[in-house]
């Protein structure tokens, strides 16, 4: 690589490769699932290139493996994409044998208009709408996942890791210093691996479930940081891997233990005059404070399709498990499924508690600053902020099943129009290519209960 690119890259790539060689570079994509498509190339042939391809056919596939039916009317002839690196992504793959380095790239059809199913493109778009009202959205992602032991047969029920003592990790030991201590070995090179892809890690926590850890990142520009998390997934399951335990993001693991959610925070910057438009001139909430939550309120259950993509994602919301039924909002109330944290005026956020960790970062992110966007635009007011136990209290607001969610996201024009209509059908017709296939699984529970006795 030429010293002209070494010297454009990012200070942590720089850093990296000081008095290195580069060997290789990973071009990465994240497909509709989040995980990364694309070519690993020397890095001689990366620096004399400035684009590759990929067929579209990327975005048509079912987390199985399988296709959905999506290819329009020219049909399934999986036509090339344009990848363009984006050059500030760029950073180091430290678990690999050798030096290597992954950046992602955006995906451009032939007449250089942005895919419009590409996750990245999705939320740039929602952004840009930001950006045409003069506002700046940020967000702050919070990861939640487990380490759990290797599990090599699906039949299987996923059980907690091994911890430094020789005991399993132990459930309900939600911010025990010790607990996290059991993982030590593995959260060491999650800071290694982090530092050396120069992402600062804000915290890690011990959350309720058995070997469940929350990381949190600090508040930025919505695109960096659904690329740190993209990034991070592949991180922490590295880390994993080298300790003989699985990362795992999956919305609910293991039947009795709490789900992983991607709690987001929000607040929203005036271009002009860089105040957060959430907080007036006297430091009290203003109307766009109170419109984007009732947008949160009349949007969300139309976007839950892509917040919990999975069957799965539904066994999350479960009462008292830590994760809302509702889309009741209240002030410092993790019951309610919209929570407004304590802060100064400044920094006044509202944070949305319904995303699954195992949607895609792009795409989660995108949805819920989509709900947002059209509650500031249509100005309506939410609910009155809910006091006491939400669980107890409050109505379920959200769907129970995967169908159900689909239909509300096929319905609701209004989102369409904001995450990109031709995403919208893609990604219905993708995911509901999924449904059916987890439709024809024969669970053992049916096997168990219905067999013999109906």
């Amino acid at each position: 690589m030429s010293d002209d690119l070494i010297a454009d890259l990012p200070k942590s790539a720089q850093e990296y490769l000081e008095g290195r060689r580069l060997d290789e570079v990973e071009c990465i994509i994240s497909d509709l699932p989040g995980i990364a498509r694309g070519k690993a190339v020397p890095a001689s042939k990366f620096a004399r290139q400035k684009y590759f391809h990929l067929p579209d056919s990327i975005f048509y596939q079912t987390i199985t493996g399988d296709w959905g039916e999506a290819a329009g009317d020219d049909g399934f002839i999986e036509r090339d994409m344009i990848l363009r690196p984006d050059m500030s992504t760029a950073t180091a793959a430290p678990w690999t044998a050798d030096w290597t380095l992954q950046v992602i790239h955006d995906a451009y059809d032939r007449a250089g208009q942005p895919i419009p199913f590409a996750p990245r493109n999705v939320l740039k778009r929602v952004v840009d709408l930001y950006k045409a009202q003069g506002w700046k959205p940020i967000v702050a992602p919070e990861m939640e996942f487990y380490l759990v032991a290797r599990n090599l047969d699906p039949a299987k029920e996923i059980m907690p890791m091994m911890g430094r003592s020789g005991r399993p990790a132990a459930a309900r030991q939600a911010y025990s210093m010790t607990a996290v201590d059991e993982f030590g070995p593995v959260i060491d090179d999650i800071y290694d691996f982090a530092e050396a892809q120069g992402f600062e890690i804000d915290g890690i926590t011990q959350e309720g479930g058995a070997g469940q850890l929350e990381i949190n990142l600090r508040h930025g520009d919505p695109v960096r940081l659904a690329d740190e998390v993209f990034y991070f997934k592949r991180l922490i399951r590295e880390a994993a891997l080298r300790h003989d335990c699985f990362a795992t993001f999956m919305a609910k693991p293991i039947a009795d233990e709490p789900g992983s959610a991607m709690h987001i925070h929000h607040s929203v910057i005036d271009t002009e005059t860089g105040k957060n438009i959430f907080s007036g001139p006297q430091g009290g909430e203003t109307d766009a404070f109170f419109h984007f939550i009732a947008g949160l309120q009349n949007h969300m259950p139309a976007a839950l399709a892509v917040m919990a993509p999975y069957v799965n994602s539904y066994r999350r919301f479960v009462k008292d498990h830590a994760a809302p039924i509702n889309l009741e909002w209240g002030r410092d109330n993790r019951t309610t499924g919209i929570r407004v944290p304590l802060s100064t005026p400044d920094s006044r956020r509202v944070e949305n508690r319904i995303a699954g960790m195992d949607c895609n970062p792009y795409l989660g992110i995108a949805a819920s600053l989509a709900a947002g966007y059209l509650g500031l635009m249509e100005e309506k007011r939410p609910d009155k902020s809910f006091k006491g136990d939400a669980y107890e209290d409050s109505e379920e607001d959200l769907p129970r099943v995967m169908g159900d969610a689909l239909d509300l996201f096929d319905e609701s024009s209004a989102l369409h129009q904001v995450l990109g209509p031709e995403f919208a059908r893609v990604y219905s017709i993708v995911k509901r290519t999924e449904y059916e296939e987890f439709l024809q699984v024969i669970s053992p529970w049916e096997r168990e209960h219905l067999l013999l006795n109906v």
